[in-house]
């Protein structure tokens, strides 16, 4: 029987897709991200839970009354799309119950994306830089991979959100801004862009982990000037 490796759940999410959501952290990620506050999600062996699509789901359906008209369950990570079999399972069933489904992700995994994607209502896609260069310094891996996911997205005419995490020194300028909108007009069915300030919230698990944090000194971004840069984008 399929299981999942789970790293965390929130049962009331307010920021993670449209109205109240159920949220499901997935354990294992493949990109290591500088500014990344969950290093604990990254080794796909060292989850909290381990649960089956069915036993995932009956969780899911106890707060479906908190859910109304727009919420639903968002699987994130680490990264949903590196347990295939088990997200799809789980998606399956979750259509079966009428729960709206949202995937939050950064387009790394292994495949299957089109079987997935045909029971996903909603994908929130993390941009991590438009460019190949920047893409690879930031993440440590080049951007064939989500570009590929992207692709599928597209042929399959799927509503999608757009975010990317804005970092002081690193891409918050009007340059990356405008860079992102020249990307975003080229897709289709992009509802929302979004821009996250970046925050050290999560520094202090990489000293608990005994992980160098590569953004050592950098301040958190200010939430006006990202508010700003956001408005360039979506004017």
């Amino acid at each position: 029987m399929i299981k999942g490796n789970i790293s965390s759940i929130e049962t009331m999410g307010l920021v993670d897709g449209p109205g109240i959501r159920f949220v499901v952290f997935f354990q294992g990620c493949r990109l290591r991200c500088k500014y990344c506050h969950n290093p604990e999600t990254w080794a796909r062996a060292k989850g909290t839970l381990s649960l089956t699509p069915g036993e995932l789901v009956a969780k899911i359906c106890k707060y479906s009354n908190y859910f109304g008209s727009d919420g639903g369950v968002t699987f994130s990570g680490g990264e949903p799309l590196l347990q295939p079999e088990f997200l799809l399972e789980t998606l399956k069933l979750c259509k079966e119950k009428g729960v709206h489904t949202c995937l939050d992700t950064a387009g790394v995994g292994l495949g299957d994306y089109e079987e997935i994607l045909r029971y996903v209502d909603l994908v929130i896609l993390d941009i991590k830089a438009v460019e190949n260069q920047e893409y690879l310094d930031l993440v440590g891996i080049e951007n064939k991979t989500y570009l590929h996911f992207l692709s599928v997205c597209q042929k399959m005419k799927k509503k999608m959100w757009l975010r990317q995490v804005i970092v002081p020194g690193i891409n918050d300028d009007e340059k990356h801004a405008l860079a992102l909108k020249a990307f975003a007009k080229k897709l289709k069915n992009i509802e929302k862009i979004e821009l996250l300030p970046y925050k050290t919230i999560g520094k202090h698990k990489y000293d608990e982990l005994k992980i160098k944090y590569r953004l050592e000194g950098v301040p958190e971004m200010d939430e006006e000037k990202c508010k700003t840069l956001e408005k360039i984008i979506n004017e």
